[in-house]
């Protein structure tokens, strides 16, 4: 069949693939509870029928509050078939966000997973007046469920008004509206239409090795383009969706289910190479020993294929006695992991893939819908430190001064009610402006080098791009996060956010007894360690980019407190408020300063 609207994609599946038990599954009563097509399908039909009996017209605004969950994707494709718009938005925004969106998109329903988020947004639903109701996925409170509106909606069937509505939607009208976090200002509302989100996810769909036969494990927020798109593209490939309970369980679910497939965020792959790498240093002698051999024989991998015979012998000795137990640890099936988000560290590439667990590098934004490149198996599809050539279909441009500009089917129809806005970022011949600095390699790959408003020039004249910066110092074990700060001083300084388990650690280890964060980052012994892992770092910096002074924080930066966006990226001019106090200690001649 054609594929012109996203909610094609579920008679086609039926078509392509038949009516397999576990379209969707998902952790219900502690047991995996697997969704069929045609229980697919009832559902959505059933949610259309209730809100079309509700008087939700073409164009209505409904919004989702939600963890990934099957129901998610069944009011989705309900949402999108007669003709509204959905508005996914994450669980973790401040309340002024919340009350900012929903306003601003002028939201006729919204639909919560919990009794928590409800609590919180209760005393915004007053100030917004286009508000009908407020709906549970589960649950029995004051609230209906979405199982109420199903009941609703067998009583009061109408498939001609929804086939109606269908025939009336075109490829390119809006199908959702996406608000991204933002590091500053307000959250700004990406329209994006069926065409943007169906060119990104055929674009995507080679890279996959394996089709219907297979299981992606899904975690990632279904409110972001990135894991909403990917979720879209299995069930273009007939690829069986699980949802994880939470991000705490990833690695339970990760053996319960032995998926083939899964995206995550740099920060995720690194928590479970650090599992891996503390279950390692517990063991002890000739064992110990080996383990570590492995370790430093993964990170002389070269992904690109060049490894001698003798390293080849040497490595399937590795693989025998540990790097396979790490594949049995991560499910034993892994054909693909997909990062994006923010840069990996290309020592897990190397040793990721020398364990046979081949890590991809995606990159794209919310309005590319999103992917712009990635990684692949293909010739000069691979290349560590870039995020590979550009996908199908999309155009790549350096500007004069270095921002990265993107042709595409992906690129989304416009901010919503911000026309001027949607002029800033897309040119008059059609240029999308990324905000981001980088280069093309001579083999077509495209390497990402700073954000074009992140980077800062010091006092004496020098440009640094901090990402780069911060991505070699949170490679160090002890770090959990930082911050790179100097906008006009004579260096580059840093904010540093231990990792406080891993610190704890050391300091049992060295016999220290401390009862708060703020006393470990104040004793000597602590701040030697770091200056230690800073010294290392530097060695891999240019003389500008070098950190000369360092302040470690007592507290972690987290969603909830403020510092990070909902997808785990630095919201800078908060942090740098929050910590001008310190940020002018550094500079001021109070901070600890390296040679």
């Amino acid at each position: 069949m054609q594929l012109t609207r996203l909610f094609d994609l579920v008679p086609r599946y039926l078509e392509r693939y038949g009516n397999k038990p576990d379209v969707l599954a998902a952790k219900e009563n502690g047991q995996w509870r697997g969704y069929s097509l045609t229980e697919f399908q009832q559902a959505v039909a059933e949610i259309s029928y209730a809100l079309i009996n509700m008087g939700i017209v073409p164009g209505d605004r409904i919004a989702s509050i939600s963890n990934n969950r099957p129901e998610w994707n069944f009011l989705d494709m309900a949402i999108m078939e007669i003709g509204a718009i959905h508005i996914p938005i994450y669980p973790t925004i401040s309340e002024e966000d919340y009350r900012y969106i929903l306003n601003h998109a002028e939201v006729r329903l919204i639909f919560l997973s919990s009794e928590d988020i409800y609590r919180r947004i209760s005393a915004i639903i007053p100030d917004v007046p286009s508000i009908m109701e407020v709906l549970r996925f589960t649950g029995h409170n004051d609230l209906r469920n979405l199982l109420d509106l199903r009941e609703i909606g067998r009583n009061n069937p109408n498939p001609e008004e929804v086939e109606r509505r269908k025939n009336a939607i075109n490829t390119d009208d809006v199908a959702t509206i996406i608000y991204t976090s933002g590091t500053t200002g307000n959250p700004k509302g990406v329209m994006l239409t069926h065409q943007n989100l169906l060119s990104n996810l055929i674009s995507v769909s080679y890279i996959p090795t394996f089709g219907p036969e297979g299981r992606a494990l899904s975690f990632l927020p279904l409110c972001h383009v990135y894991e909403r798109m990917l979720n879209y593209m299995y069930l273009y490939l007939g690829i069986s969706i699980y949802y994880a309970e939470n991000l705490g369980t990833i690695g339970d679910n990760i053996k319960e289910i032995n998926p083939d497939m899964m995206c995550a965020v740099p920060r995720v792959i690194e928590k479970l190479f650090d599992k891996i790498m503390s279950a390692g240093h517990k063991l002890k002698g000739v064992k110990h020993a080996i383990f570590n051999w492995a370790v430093y024989l993964a990170d002389h991998y070269d992904v690109s294929g060049r490894n001698t015979a003798w390293y080849r012998f040497r490595l399937s000795i590795a693989d025998k006695l540990v790097l396979s137990k790490w594949r049995a640890a991560l499910g034993g099936k892994f054909k693909i992991v997909v990062s994006g988000g923010a840069a990996i560290a290309p020592r897990l590439i190397r040793i990721f893939r020398a364990a046979g667990i081949p890590i991809y590098e995606g990159y794209g934004l919310t309005e590319t819908s999103p992917v712009i490149s990635t990684t692949s198996s293909d010739p000069n599809g691979f290349k560590v430190g870039t995020v590979g050539p550009p996908m199908p279909g999309v155009q790549l441009k350096i500007a004069d001064d270095g921002e990265i500009l993107c042709k595409s089917p992906g690129v989304m129809k416009g901010y919503y009610k911000e026309p001027e806005l949607t002029k800033l970022v897309i040119d008059e011949e059609g240029w999308f402006h990324t905000g981001d600095i980088g280069v093309i390699e001579p083999e077509g790959q495209l390497r990402i080098t700073g954000r074009k408003k992140e980077i800062f020039k010091t006092s004496l004249g020098k440009y640094i791009a901090p990402e780069a910066v911060e991505n070699k110092i949170k490679t160090s074990p002890v770090v959990d996060n930082v911050m790179v700060v100097g906008e006009n001083q004579r260096f580059a300084a840093a904010l540093i956010v231990p990792d406080f388990q891993k610190l704890k650690e050391y300091c049992q280890h060295k016999g220290i007894t401390v009862n708060s964060n703020k006393e470990m980052i104040e004793r000597v012994e602590v701040f030697k360690l770091y200056a230690h892992e800073i010294d290392k770092k530097n060695r891999q910096l240019g003389k500008t980019e070098q950190i000369r002074k360092f302040m470690l924080l007592p507290d972690e930066w987290t969603v909830m407190s403020g510092e990070m966006t909902p997808t785990l990226k630095l919201k800078r001019s908060y942090v740098t408020e929050k910590y001008k106090n310190e940020i002018a200690q550094i500079f001021t001649g109070n901070g600890k300063e390296r040679d």
